[in-house]
């Protein structure tokens, strides 16, 4: 072929499109959606209130069948919700502790002032950690502390994974330790971040590993090769809390900004903003459906705190 006659017209024609390297696949309820259909369902999603509290709500956690919503409060109560029966207070029963009125089935004692407490997924232990950095393990068929382990750095949350046979210790050195279980074992330290980690959660899949900084960022792990997949960066303060959902699809996290970030687990990629009047303390997706349960230091128009829980749902619209 003859190109002498062809004429440059100085544009450059690219015919290749590379791969992105995103994966945008999305599901609802195990079945396949287009984005559209996603964004779509977040546009239209819903926001119920609970009030209850007198002080604001520093905790909140589904039951495993996710009938029943439970939220702590530094009014030294906590309330057990049934949601769907409503936002009225006449659905919730409130639980005293930790004061001279109410009953409990035991009472432990641990070496200082408690600050993290976690279940294993078996249910025999109780994993509690306090503000001398010690971490007691509690069983719960004996009401003793069948070990305890002292800490020479800060430590925050701590979580097992699904499995029960590993441990996790965020640290204020920016680090997660990673515990074999129950001989509390260190195996490895993942750092990937500049700030206190102070908050942790493995996915439902049990592929992934997500951390929460005080960098304002949330890493995300592979579970099996200890390597960091990706960062999600929406928040620009220290992040508080952060939670996936029941199929592992969406991971929420929350700080001190005026947001709870909603972020796609496989591309990467935040789908939406739950918009907040305050400091967000807490996060906890539903263990059957999307809805998230969250709290924070919101105020009143008295100017006390509301002492309230949110409850953010989205729904295909072709179920209604």
């Amino acid at each position: 072929m003859d190109e002498s006659n062809e004429v440059d017209t100085g544009k450059i024609v690219y015919d290749w499109n590379p791969p992105t390297g995103i994966i945008d696949r999305y599901y609802y309820h195990d079945s396949a959606i287009t984005q559209e259909d996603m964004q779509k369902m977040f546009s239209q999603s819903k926001i119920k209130e609970y009030k209850g509290h007198k002080e604001q709500v520093h905790t909140v956690a589904w039951n495993c069948d996710g009938r029943r919503l439970a939220s702590g409060s530094v009014d030294k109560t906590a309330r057990v919700w049934i949601p769907h029966r409503g936002t009225d207070i006449r659905y919730s029963t409130e639980l005293k502790g930790h004061t001279d009125t109410g009953k409990c089935t035991a009472v432990i004692q641990t070496g200082g002032e408690n600050i993290n407490v976690c279940w294993s997924p078996d249910g025999d232990n109780i994993a509690v950690g306090d503000k001398n950095d010690t971490i007691s393990i509690i069983d719960t068929r004996t009401f003793t502390i069948s070990m305890t382990q002292k800490h020479n750095v800060e430590v925050n949350e701590i979580a097992w994974n699904k499995a029960n046979n590993l441990f996790y210790v965020t640290t204020g050195q920016g680090t997660v330790k990673i515990y074999e279980y129950p001989e509390l074992k260190l195996l490895q330290s993942l750092r990937g971040h500049t700030g206190n980690c102070y908050c942790v959660e493995p996915d439902p899949t049990s592929n992934y590993l997500a951390v929460g900084s005080a960098d304002a960022l949330v890493t995300l792990w592979d579970v099996k090769t200890s390597v960091c997949l990706r960062t999600f960066s929406e928040l620009s303060w220290p992040v508080r809390t952060l939670s996936f959902s029941y199929d592992g699809q969406y991971i929420a996290s929350a700080s001190e900004d005026s947001f709870i970030d909603i972020s796609h687990v496989e591309s990467g990629q935040s789908v939406h903003h739950v918009e907040c009047a305050a400091a967000m303390n807490t996060v906890a997706w539903h263990p059957r459906d999307y809805y998230l349960a969250y709290a924070g230091d919101e105020m009143g128009a008295d100017g006390k705190y509301s002492g309230n829980l949110r409850i953010f749902s989205i729904k295909d619209q072709r179920d209604q």
